[in-house]
């Protein structure tokens, strides 16, 4: 059987009728299902990602469906979208800066001690007087946009321990990279520990709660009446930093 003249012209509008459908039904399967709830959150992007998602977790086992759309950023730009009503929440490592023209509540959702963790070899080299061990010793610090960052080098200073800074970052997950390879002592959040040394292949050279980092709850309501937020405060207090505690 041979393509009439009039269906080969035809052909190329009828594949481009199939792709565009194809496209269309893709593009429906994408949209949220009416009856699901949106949970728009916006992380601060100094705050460790297995803590973000210890602390969301939570949303995905309600009873109400709902759909979870994360944002990373700096914090005065998530905080100018919640202004707005473009998020329901921001997840941060501080609470609402006073500075700020924007109204919003903090919820404290937990705070926990910090982890020291090492490879095995570098380990070795510094030896186990915690936290003598630490002076002059490699170490990668959460940057300066951190609030960690400030808590540790007070503790050192109160400690007289003069640790040799090799690396400042602002990405949690890079530093553990670097940590990982061996380059130096890393620190992470006491409640996340076992994660890290699972996952990173390391071991713990000490610990302090002397030091602490703090989880925030950020929204533009002060009574929190979204079940999502909810669930993320109840479980953080409930559960993850009990657990850590």
């Amino acid at each position: 059987m041979e393509m009439t003249e009039a269906g080969r012209l035809a052909l190329p509008y009828a594949e481009q009728m199939f792709q565009l459908g194809d496209e269309l039904e893709s593009l429906l399967r994408s949209q949220p299902d009416e009856q699901q709830l949106l949970l728009r959150i916006g992380v601060a992007d100094v705050v460790p990602k297995s803590i973000v998602y210890r602390l969301i977790a939570p949303t995905m086992d309600l009873a109400e469906p709902i759909r979870i759309t994360c944002r990373e950023d700096k914090l005065e730009r998530l905080l100018a979208d919640l202004a707005i009503q473009r998020l329901d929440l921001v997840i941060s490592d501080s609470p609402m800066p006073p500075h700020l023209d924007i109204k919003g509540y903090s919820q404290k959702l937990g705070e926990c001690g910090v982890t020291f963790f090492a490879t095995r070899e570098v380990a070795e080299r510094v030896g186990s007087d915690f936290p003598q061990c630490l002076h002059g010793a490699p170490l990668l610090i959460p940057g300066q946009e951190t609030v960690v960052r400030g808590r540790l080098m007070r503790w050192f200073a109160e400690q007289k321990i003069q640790p040799r800074i090799i690396g400042e970052f602002d990405d949690s997950a890079l530093m553990k990279a670097f940590g990982k390879s061996g380059s130096g002592i890393f620190v992470a959040p006491s409640v996340i520990a076992d994660e890290v040394q699972s996952q990173y292949g390391v071991q713990v050279i000490g610990q302090t709660d002397s030091v602490t980092e703090s989880f925030y709850a950020i929204t533009v309501e002060r009574k929190v009446r979204h079940p999502g937020v909810v669930a993320i405060a109840e479980s953080a207090r409930n559960q993850l930093f009990t657990d850590a505690g």
